[in-house]
């Protein structure tokens, strides 16, 4: 049932951006693709399951071709897990106590990043740009599938800046979006020492929730989303664990 509820969600995706690309209006399209305007509606939400002829209208409407819409693969079969999120989601907290209860490596791909590249992260920035950074990251990502099938991965929260690398993280992973709200994410950041978020930025709450919400969309792609707030490292790791778990 996960697997086909990820599958209506990116089909509501593909076929809201297509739309949208089109510049056309909810009403007009669903006019134009004889479906209520209702039903559009939950057809881009993921709520509801089209027909082939629904789907093959709403392509010929927005003129894009039908395998645009439906070439989504499924949930990958693989025992890798990767936890994404903005800084401060919990993915190295929890990554480290699944690897543990599942019996694999735990991997950090900004390490592994670092590792390629050999300088930290900061530098990288500093010294090459957000370009080079992807650059790395993309060969990192390739690097550490290539040490097997099981393991757990902490994916970079900029992951999803990088299309083609992203799409290869969902296409070879079972992906979790671990979610917190903008002020657990910033508060656990502080916790960990890091004054950073503050430091001569005045707006920086404020910046941390439009970015929030422009990656969003990108990480509900995800095969999970999980709600971390109020919850303890322990309770989110076991339901990952019961989700990912053959037959979870």
């Amino acid at each position: 049932m996960r697997e086909l509820q990820g599958f209506l969600d990116e089909l509501g995706r593909r076929v809201r951006q297509a739309r949208e690309k089109a510049g056309l209006g909810v009403g007009e399209t669903a006019r134009a693709a004889g479906v209520s305007r209702r039903y559009l509606t939950e057809t881009e939400a993921g709520r509801a399951n089209p027909s082939a002829l629904v789907l093959a209208r709403l392509a010929e409407t927005l003129r894009v071709g039908l395998g645009e819409l439906l070439d989504i693969p499924l949930a990958p079969s693989t025992e890798r897990v990767a936890l994404i999120g903005l800084r401060g989601a919990g993915k190295s907290s929890v990554g480290r106590w699944l690897a543990r209860r599942l019996e694999v490596p735990f991997v950090e791909l900004d390490q592994a990043v670092e590792e390629r590249a050999g300088m930290p992260l900061a530098e990288i920035f500093d010294l090459h740009g957000a370009e080079t950074f992807h650059r790395y990251e993309a060969e990192a990502l390739e690097d550490v599938l290539a040490r097997g099938e099981r393991l757990v991965l902490a994916a970079g929260g900029s992951i999803v800046d990088s299309a083609k690398t992203y799409e290869r993280l969902l296409a070879t992973c079972r992906t979790v979006w671990l979610q917190a709200r903008a002020e657990d994410h910033f508060q656990r950041v502080l916790d960990q020492g890091d004054g950073r978020p503050m430091r001569d930025r005045p707006r920086a709450m404020e910046e941390l929730r439009e970015l929030l919400a422009r990656r969003s969309p990108e990480y509900a792609r995800c095969g999970w989303a999980l709600d971390t707030h109020g919850r303890s490292i322990g309770e989110v790791g076991a339901e990952i664990l019961e989700a990912v778990r053959p037959g979870g």
